[in-house]
């Protein structure tokens, strides 16, 4: 089981030139396919005058979710060294994208995949990384008279409370990471005074 994923801190950028080409790579660490389109569109409108934008990305803590696109370069000379370079660095929740500004040379195609691919690294080089905790939401109910036991046991399993319902009954809607999970679990399954049940 996966009990964490590396992703990146904050984006980042870097340039390579070759033969008078430049390559710019941007990469910025994403959450969903809406979030990746809208970076790709305003990269587009903001290097109107660059002959391709390439990209690829990768999503999901076990990285299942991918796409490459080529966006005009010869067939696999730029969407997979993009992709690869993810896999290289082991990250997620990620995209890069390479704006290519012609330099009136042709590189061929393994010219455009060094390219890529070293432009590529460079961005994800410099760009910061961090750990993550996979993480299960779970809903706990219990009377108020138990909710400081249910706050107390959150702060044991490292368990980041994101909604509160303080009624008569009440209920959190809590985020713990998977690695605490069953410990948790358990400990909870003693109380009796707290019920739980997992979300989503």
């Amino acid at each position: 089981m996966i009990y964490q994923y590396t992703t990146l801190a904050a984006p980042a950028q870097a340039e390579f030139k070759d033969k008078g080409s430049r390559f710019l790579a941007f990469v910025w660490p994403v959450q969903s396919e809406a979030e990746i389109r809208q970076h790709v569109q305003i990269l587009r409108e903001q290097h109107h005058k660059a002959r391709h934008c390439c990209y690829a990305w990768r999503l999901g803590v076990d990285g299942n979710r991918y796409r490459a696109n080529d966006d005009g370069e010869p067939a696999g000379s730029a969407g997979r060294p993009i992709l690869g370079q993810i896999d290289s660095a082991a990250i997620t929740d990620v995209l890069v994208v390479v704006v290519r500004y012609f330099g009136g040379t042709l590189l061929g195609v393994p010219g455009l995949i060094h390219a890529y691919k070293t432009a590529t690294a460079a961005a994800i080089a410099s760009a910061e990384k961090i750990r993550l905790d996979v993480c299960q939401q779970l809903r706990l109910y219990c009377d108020y008279a138990h909710l400081s036991e249910a706050l107390r046991w959150c702060k044991q399993q490292q368990a980041q409370v994101l909604q509160q319902d303080l009624q008569q009954q009440c209920c959190l809607l809590v985020r713990i990471p998977l690695a605490q999970l069953e410990s948790g679990l358990a400990v909870l399954g003693q109380q009796r005074a707290i019920d739980v049940k997992l979300d989503g």
